[in-house]
């Protein structure tokens, strides 16, 4: 038998994540939003950002009018970030293949959990009538049960095991976003499991797909894994919307693209294209990658899709017309990581910066306003994290303490921040 071509494969791929789409998951009540992160309201127009220094360090950021920043736990290469019930703050530092604890109120972190494969993305939530807190490395997602002012994790139960990672034969070591990010909602665990390329056609047909979203039951079964959604290359940050069910994400879009109109790789054109993605997730989705690219020379929304030059030029890959709408384009090469929904702000998205640029773009932590279950437009919350052209600091993750003041982690220059809005 003749293997399959690239025709008969996508339309292979686009049956099975069809059958997922119709693969609801169980029935639930609507859950209410927990007490750190209540429904998000639409904001006011943007604040004027005036310099702020920042207490414990030469450093100062541009937050808005009568905001206050300080240090409020150094850390080197923090990563993701989650607040509990009792105040502590967990941090991971995948490199160091540990998670950290900061006490309630700030200062110097301890080590919470070690033994897992660069530990990275965490969350809290509540399965089964526990609290559980909810990790995940680069080949599994673990849990622990909460216990408040435990300054050690116990005892790991895994969810969701061999999950792919550069030990694959096929990869020979290599695989570019190997860390995993997940949330839950009720009782379903959302994974990304990004791609181990810039572009590549062999992730869209290997098991599991790569550059998608699958979900697994919560509470580790493992009975419920489907393929939600593919085209997503590097979902970083995972959140579901307070009041709903419904998952978004950010995405790293690809590098060093040709422009389909001149078959160059031109400077101008690498500079601005394919723009970073932050969509809501819809089952049976396919946002393009790597076949086909939103075009951002219209604006930021609503962006038809282009074929790759690459991989895709006669579109015998994928119908690019076919693809699903993005919601909202954030500037090319920003590299978006966390995601948070904040009362009073919406949608906060840190940007850890660009390579692939010309000039540098990122390096802040943006927001957009929220209103009738959709993003409005862009803002900046925090700027100032270039010097002379050259970073100080990465944002990578943003958490809200219980007084609404927000931790931002930053793993370039090893602090977790709090920034604060003016009281009352």
């Amino acid at each position: 038998m003749r293997p399959a071509g690239p025709v008969a494969l996508l339309a292979t791929l686009a049956a099975l994540v069809a059958g997922c789409a119709g693969d609801e998951p169980p029935s639930r009540a609507p859950a209410p939003p927990p007490s750190s992160s209540p429904s998000p309201a639409a904001a006011a127009p943007p604040a004027r950002l005036v310099p702020v220094p920042i207490a414990g360090t030469d450093h100062s950021v541009n937050l808005p009018e009568g905001w206050t920043a300080e240090v409020y736990a150094p850390v080197p290469k923090a990563r993701f970030l989650l607040t509990l019930p009792d105040g502590a703050v967990l941090v991971s530092r995948p490199s160091e293949n540990r998670v950290d604890r900061i006490p309630a109120g700030g200062g110097r972190a301890t080590t919470f959990l070690t033994g897992l494969d660069r530990p990275h993305d965490l969350v809290l939530a509540t399965v089964g009538g526990r609290q559980w807190i909810y990790v995940s490395a680069v080949d599994r997602v673990v849990r622990y049960r909460y216990a408040a002012d435990a300054t050690k994790a116990g005892t790991p139960q895994t969810v969701v095991d061999g999950l792919p990672d550069e030990s694959l034969p096929e990869l020979r070591g290599r695989y570019g976003h190997v860390l995993k990010n997940i949330a839950i909602d009720g009782d379903t665990l959302y994974v990304s499991i990004a791609s181990t390329c810039n572009a590549c056609a062999s992730d869209t047909r290997s098991d599991p797909v790569r550059g998608a979203v699958y979900r697994w039951d919560a509470d580790g079964r493992n009975a419920g894994k489907a393929l939600v959604a593919t085209g997503l290359r590097n979902a970083e940050g995972l959140a579901i919307a307070p009041g709903t069910h419904d998952l978004w994400v950010v995405v790293n879009n690809r590098d060093n693209i040709i422009d389909p109109k001149t078959g160059r790789k031109d400077t101008a054109y690498v500079d601005n294209n394919p723009p970073e993605l932050f969509v809501k997730v819809k089952k049976g989705g396919f946002y393009g990658w790597p076949f086909c690219n939103p075009d951002p020379a219209g604006g930021m929304r609503n962006m038809p899709y282009l074929r790759d030059y690459e991989l895709n030029r006669d579109g015998a890959e994928a119908d690019c017309e076919a693809a699903t709408p993005v919601d909202v384009g954030i500037q090319a090469h920003s590299a978006p990581l966390g995601l948070t929904f904040v009362p009073d702000l919406g949608a906060v998205v840190p940007l850890h910066g660009s390579w692939n640029r010309s000039e540098r773009t990122g390096y802040k932590v943006i927001n957009f306003p929220w209103a009738g279950g959709r993003p409005g437009e862009q803002q900046d919350l925090v700027t100032g994290f270039l010097e002379n052209g050259a970073p100080w600091g990465r944002p990578v993750d943003v958490a809200r303490l219980s007084d609404g003041s927000l931790l931002v982690s930053d793993d370039h220059g090893g602090n977790v921040f709090r920034f604060a809005p003016p009281p009352g």
